[in-house]
């Protein structure tokens, strides 16, 4: 059989395989059922996957998807020269899955705790959500987690990383992003395979949050972006607003959760403080940001400790990393010495980052 011919009938296989072993939870142990649905989703995705360059010599190719994938392709190569992030096959190939988002990831907490309960996974680690490719069954597995009596929350997810194991497609999911977000989610997933933390999700993605930060205030550096500078500033703004808010009753609820007072306090002082967070939202909305609305369907969902614990995932530690990015000087040395703190046990990377221990959990 011809190499070639080899090649593309074990890649399948091979996706199939890295899926599992990235997305496959083990927690509770062998789970078939899921490693399926992981091996199953990932090669749906790669079947759909086309060279970007064959989409845009298609004439069959939409006008309004032509300029999206020759803009992705712009930042694409960007990244790698100007952000040092790594130079393969993601994000050269796009893939229309016919959905709104590519998976569903699920997180759970404890009715008293704001830290999320972990998925543990043979390559990635151990990470505080499970994925999957189907709604339904994301809802099923939040349904039986919180019949458990744990709090869960649903999110759909636009885009994740293999990792560098496969090549990450562009996808229907974000293309039509603003130029800025499709920047943000570019950078953001190339981050991940530039660096990753097993057992550290707050690490992996408040780090990567930071970078895609960086990554859009360089790109809008750039000539005849100036035009673009004034909205991304704003949404920057309402984005900080956003989580300082969030981050200030997920702190309050984890120092009443850490308290002697009785359960039935605990609970009752966990409702105020929700309701609380919803009033001042209100007044944020309507005040300051002038009647923008769009964080409403944030607030209009189940608000809870995982729902809480997701932001905080994203959030929490960003500032450290933004300070580090600013103290480094340039990237190659901010690159340096991220490899040097993923190295490090977690408690001893947290005080070099100037972060506390990690908090234990109260069920």
């Amino acid at each position: 059989m011809p190499a070639s011919v080899r090649a593309e009938r074990t890649a399948p296989a091979l996706a199939a395989i890295a899926a599992a072993l990235l997305l496959g939870g083990c927690a509770g142990g062998f789970a078939p059922a899921y490693y399926w649905q992981a091996a199953s989703g990932q090669f749906d995705v790669w079947r759909r996957a086309r060279p970007v360059d064959a989409v845009l010599a298609d004439a069959a190719t939409p006008p309004a998807l032509r300029e999206r994938l020759t803009l992705a392709n712009e930042i694409r190569d960007w990244a790698s020269r100007e952000m040092m992030l790594p130079d393969n096959g993601s994000y050269r190939q796009y893939a229309d899955l016919q959905r709104p988002f590519v998976v569903w990831n699920v997180f759970a907490a404890g009715p008293l705790s704001i830290k999320p309960e972990q998925s543990c996974f043979p390559v990635a680690g151990c990470v505080s959500y499970r994925g999957f490719f189907a709604e339904a069954d994301a809802r099923d597995y939040a349904a039986r987690l919180a019949a458990r009596g744990l709090d869960v929350h649903v999110s759909g997810v636009p885009a994740y990383s293999t990792l560098g194991w496969l090549d990450d497609p562009l996808l229907n999911t974000f293309i039509r992003y603003p130029e800025t977000e499709l920047v943000r989610l570019v950078v953001h997933e190339l981050a991940h395979q530039r660096v990753y933390v097993r057992d550290d999700t707050e690490f992996n993605e408040s780090f990567a949050s930071a970078v895609e930060e960086e990554g859009v205030r360089r790109w809008l550096a750039r000539p005849g972006k100036a035009g673009l500078r004034e909205g991304f500033e704003r949404s920057q703004r309402m984005r900080k607003d956003f989580a300082a808010l969030v981050l200030k009753y997920r702190n309050a609820l984890d120092t009443l959760y850490a308290s002697d007072r009785p359960r039935g306090a605990l609970l009752a002082g966990k409702a105020q403080l929700i309701e609380q967070l919803g009033t001042d939202y209100l007044a944020l909305r309507d005040g300051a940001w002038r009647g923008f609305r769009g964080y409403d369907r944030w607030f209009a969902q189940d608000i809870n400790n995982a729902t809480l614990a997701s932001i905080g995932l994203y959030s929490g530690a960003r500032p450290a990393f933004t300070a580090l990015l600013e103290r480094s000087g340039g990237l190659g040395a901010f690159w340096r010495t991220m490899q040097e703190l993923a190295e490090l046990p977690r408690d001893t990377r947290r005080a070099r980052l100037g972060l506390p221990p990690m908090e234990k959990t109260r069920s």
